[in-house]
């Protein structure tokens, strides 16, 4: 008994005498008897201490950390819930999983196991999620953002997916017409039938597929594609064809016939050179030659 108590008593006499303990980043005040619930910070350090200092709370400004120590139980609230899905990304009429935490106020998480989470579509074109978290995507035209919701213990989170579009010829409407969704939509609007590729809604004399492929509007007769040609001057034997508009990422091939009509056998010219003025392209047929000789524009669209 009497070493213990003269063990006790040195262990009181170090605290009480002990002094100040400091560095440039942490500073710790002189120890006490009881120095329990003491704060000790400096700019990039914080500590909240228990009896003793057996246990406690510490936090790092830079770099961001967070140590609870000593506790029987950890010690936290939930600040919020985060939803996440990896990519955030869903191809249009496939899924796409959900998962969730909790954000506690150390800016550590606890993982929420789907099932427990109320889930909903916010907005955009989500059909569906289930309990389980699996979002189901809709079809689009183009890619296009949706929002998922969930709720959980009285927080609520929300998640942004972009539903891609995958399949450029699906929307109800215009399955399968052979006209990119996105270009009817754009002039049209949904479910439109002056939007059928065989309709020349403008009335200038070219149906929607072809203005389409040429990259032309369909909604103005003053936008249409145009081939004329000419005689080279002091050029026997040589025809310049003009063809305007010409875009980048179109193919244009001419063709040659010495005949019109059902008939006619139309082949690639031969013979001849190109040169490009901005949205218009000169063919100069160097063998021009014969009675008669016709000429047409074969547009691909890529």
């Amino acid at each position: 008994m009497k070493i213990a108590s003269l063990i006790l008593s040195l262990l009181l006499t170090a605290a009480l005498h002990a002094g100040p303990r400091s560095s440039t980043n942490y500073n710790v005040v002189t120890d006490t008897a009881d120095g329990g619930g003491k704060r000790a910070t400096s700019v990039n350090y914080t500590n909240d201490g228990s009896a003793g200092g057996i246990s406690g709370t510490s936090t790092v400004a830079a770099p961001a950390a967070t140590a609870k120590a000593g506790y029987l139980g950890q010690l936290y609230e939930v600040t919020g819930l985060q939803l996440a899905a990896t990519p955030a990304t869903v191809s249009e009429n496939a899924t796409r999983l959900l998962s969730a935490v909790q954000v506690l106020d150390d800016l550590t998480t606890l993982a929420v196991p789907t099932a427990s989470i109320t889930w909903s579509v916010q907005s955009g074109p989500l059909t569906s999620i289930s309990t389980a978290g699996l979002a189901t995507a809709g079809t689009v035209y183009q890619d296009t953002l949706a929002t998922a919701q969930g709720s959980y213990a009285g927080n609520t989170g929300t998640l942004g997916l972009t539903v891609l579009n995958v399949n450029t010829d699906d929307i109800p409407g215009y399955t399968g017409d052979g006209l990119d969704d996105a270009w009817q939509v754009q002039y049209f609007g949904l479910s439109n039938p002056n939007a059928e590729p065989s309709i020349d809604a403008d009335f200038d004399g070219q149906t929607n597929l072809f203005e389409f492929t040429a990259g032309l509007s369909p909604i103005s007769a003053a936008s249409r594609f145009l081939l004329h040609n000419a005689p080279v001057p002091n050029q026997p034997g040589q025809m310049r064809l003009v063809i305007s508009p010409r875009l980048p990422d179109r193919t244009y091939t001419v063709k040659t016939s010495p005949t019109l009509g059902p008939a006619a056998i139309w082949t690639d010219l031969t013979g001849f050179t190109t040169s490009d003025n901005g949205s218009e392209r000169t063919v100069t047929d160097t063998s021009a030659t014969g009675t008669q000789k016709f000429y047409r524009v074969q547009i691909t669209k890529p």
